[in-house]
């Protein structure tokens, strides 16, 4: 089981994501913006990271940046809309570790999901989530 933080601020998208990756044995954090992903991050120490770029009070890549300038290891996936190369190129150079765009499918995700966390696991532990 690994933890998981899904900073996502469509209802419908969020419950669709939970309902899978706690299928998959997977403990959950829902964040719908910033703020809360930042305390969640502190206070659950998630294994993985599922990060929307456009959200009510930023945009995703600040908190990508910011895991990564202090030091976290912790792999990010972005989930967004913004599919343009450009915007792809943008994410990956940000920090993140993968990035999916919307729509995506379902299964091809959460095929992702795990094989973040197997290399995670590959890797060793390290370090979880560094922020504060």
């Amino acid at each position: 089981m690994a933890v998981v933080l899904l900073v996502e601020d469509d209802h419908t998208l969020g419950m669709t994501l939970e309902v899978a990756l706690r299928g998959e044995g997977h403990e959950l954090h829902w964040c719908p913006n910033l703020k809360t992903a930042r305390e969640a991050l502190v206070l659950h120490s998630p294994d993985l990271v599922l990060l929307d770029l456009g959200l009510p009070d930023g945009d995703g890549l600040e908190l990508c940046r910011e895991l990564r300038a202090d030091g976290s290891i912790i792999p990010i996936v972005v989930l967004t809309a913004q599919g343009t190369i450009h915007a792809r190129v943008d994410g990956l150079d940000a920090g993140a570790d993968d990035y999916v765009t919307k729509p995506f499918e379902l299964q091809e995700l959460l095929a992702r999901v795990q094989a973040q966390l197997r290399r995670k696991r590959w890797h060793g532990a390290g370090e979880r989530a560094v922020l504060g």
